[in-house]
């Protein structure tokens, strides 16, 4: 019992001392952004907290031809319209595979499953020919037509189906719902934890997602944040200070939604490893 409860606090303090490593960037970061210019790489906690930097991005960036703010609201607009995208397309189809028997039903999946093997940088490439030929280089469509569908969400939420018993969907037929009722009304409620997890991890990876957007986007007025910031930090990299901030900035939604969603993602998760 004694070698339990050591071994307990051995393995909390090395967790303790993991996370404070983790975690030490961030709060160096946003505490950073905080800073006059000349505490930013000499002292840990400032002697002063400023908002010098956020105003710079709010109003002399304009100057510069970089408009963070609007660069905000690209990667809003563009996220939140791949994330409901993917929640709504996936909740739909994961349950026509999982759950109505066709005869391709089986094949089908197996291709998602298949596809799944392949990482996504080689269809980078191909996509991008595409996306030329159809002239959709410096539109928005270019940023979100190819991430609408995404077969991880479908084989999440087929996978989340297959263990809801069909006993629900057959009482729903009996009082005459159609497919696509049964699909978000009786399915869809029922994988709440399933689309928590496909909502914030598609809504992380579009806001965070660089290399696709730096290859179909020139026009600094259609520009996510992620690409601004960079574009920023390579012509002007003597603001130190702007860019830390933008860089929070460009963090803040990621943790709102991580925050929003956490108890429907530890469900999930537990589910998961269950």
């Amino acid at each position: 019992m004694r070698r339990e409860k050591i071994n307990s606090i051995i393995i909390t303090v090395v967790m303790l001392a993991l996370a404070i490593v983790w975690i030490y960037p961030y709060v160096w970061l946003v505490l950073s952004s905080f800073k006059p210019v000349e505490d930013i790489y000499t002292r840990f906690w400032p002697r002063k907290l400023t908002l010098e930097h956020y105003k710079f991005i709010l109003e002399a960036s304009e100057r510069l031809h970089r408009p963070f703010v609007r660069a905000f609201l690209n990667s809003l607009f563009v996220t939140v319209t791949v994330t409901f995208s993917v929640v709504v397309t996936s909740a739909l189809l994961g349950y026509v595979i999982s759950k109505i028997e066709f005869g391709l039903g089986k094949a089908i999946f197996n291709f998602i499953l298949y596809q799944m093997l392949f990482p996504g940088f080689m269809f980078i490439i191909p996509m991008f020919v595409l996306i030329r030929n159809l002239g959709w280089l410096n539109t928005y469509r270019a940023l979100i037509v190819p991430s609408l569908i995404s077969s991880w969400g479908m084989f999440m939420f087929a996978q989340s189906y297959k263990s809801i018993p069909k006993d629900y969907i057959e009482a729903a037929r009996i009082d005459g719902a159609n497919e696509l009722w049964i699909a978000f009304k009786v399915m869809f409620p029922l994988a709440s934890s399933t689309a928590s997890i496909v909502g914030l991890f598609t809504f992380i990876g579009t806001w965070d997602n660089f290399m696709w957007p730096l290859m179909v986007i020139r026009d600094y007025n259609k520009m996510p944040l992620s690409v601004l910031l960079a574009s920023f930090n390579h012509e002007y990299a003597g603001y130190v200070g702007p860019v830390l901030a933008g860089a929070v900035i460009q963090t803040l939604p990621m943790l709102i939604i991580f925050l929003a969603l956490r108890k429907f993602f530890l469900q999930g998760i537990s589910i998961t490893l269950k």
